[in-house]
């Protein structure tokens, strides 16, 4: 059989998820699909739930190396993909059951697009538990300059990941998939999105996603900006706007912060511990 996408499931201590999202795979109404699952290292059973996969049908493959990161896991199981097509799929995401069919003919039919992604629903612990729902727009880098208006679960040409050398192996921290959708659309590449829910992103508490913005999102943001300097200059106008206008958000909410009851009750709280930590010095 001629394997038309292949799918990359990195995994690390996610084992708990991995079998929902492969049964997402296998459960596609298009069949000709091989799925690669890549153990970066994981320290829980990763191994044993993906040899038993391979085991329930050959189109799942399997590779174990030690960790390196999202990126480094995507970009080994690229390597040794035989299909024409790429869907990176984290091992606690779920694909709609006519994700493939829905996303493939549009790569066929219009050889100006690299990508082609779709509508998708923010769940915790059952897809029928949705919180949130993300539609993103555009067609060019344009749209993708301040905001990552792709899920990284996007269908796109493997040729395209060879042209760029494929995820940023220094970006360990978030924010991978967001420089690599614009490293392929600034080369003139399109995307384009599929108006329908065909992804469910699982939301947790703990997950990459909410500590990239809570402790990387600023230096991640940064390293974008300077790698991909010469299209932010192109728009030097909009990016200043864009830039003071974060600062301004930012004071803002420290003003508010300070300005609020309990910020001002902790103010009073941790007073007498100042005082002694003075008299100690």
């Amino acid at each position: 059989m001629n394997v038309t996408v292949s799918i990359i499931v990195p995994c690390y201590n996610q084992a708990h998820f991995l079998s929902e999202a492969l049964q997402s795979v296998l459960n596609q109404t298009y069949i000709n699909w091989e799925c690669i699952i890549i153990n970066d290292g994981s320290p829980d059973n990763t191994n044993d739930i993906a040899q038993e996969w391979c085991k329930k049908d050959n189109r799942f493959r399997y590779i174990k190396q030690d960790n390196g990161g999202l990126s480094s896991a995507r970009n080994a199981g690229i390597k040794v993909a035989k299909g024409e097509y790429i869907l990176p799929l984290d091992a606690d995401d779920i694909i709609d059951i006519n994700f493939l069919t829905n996303l493939i003919p549009e790569l066929n039919q219009d050889s100006s697009l690299a990508i082609v992604s779709c509508y998708s629903k923010f769940f915790v612990n059952s897809v029928s538990n949705v919180v949130n729902k993300l539609k993103p727009k555009g067609s060019t880098y344009h749209y993708l300059l301040y905001v990552n208006q792709l899920v990284a679960t996007s269908l796109y040409r493997k040729k395209c990941w060879e042209e760029v050398g494929g995820y940023d192996e220094q970006m360990k921290n978030g924010f991978e998939d967001w420089e690599f959708w614009i490293s392929i659309t600034k080369r003139g590449w399109e995307y384009k999105i599929k108006e329908e829910f065909l992804f469910y992103y699982r939301k947790a508490k703990k997950s990459m996603l909410v500590d990239t913005i809570n402790s990387h999102f600023e230096s991640n943001k940064e390293y974008i900006f300077k790698k991909h300097s010469d299209i932010y200059i192109k728009d030097f106008e909009n990016c200043m706007t864009v830039l003071f206008h974060d600062l301004k958000v930012y004071r803002n909410s420290e003003v508010k912060i300070k300005h609020s009851i309990e910020y001002k009750i902790g103010k009073v709280v941790t007073k007498p511990f100042k005082l002694i930590r003075k008299l100690i010095n």
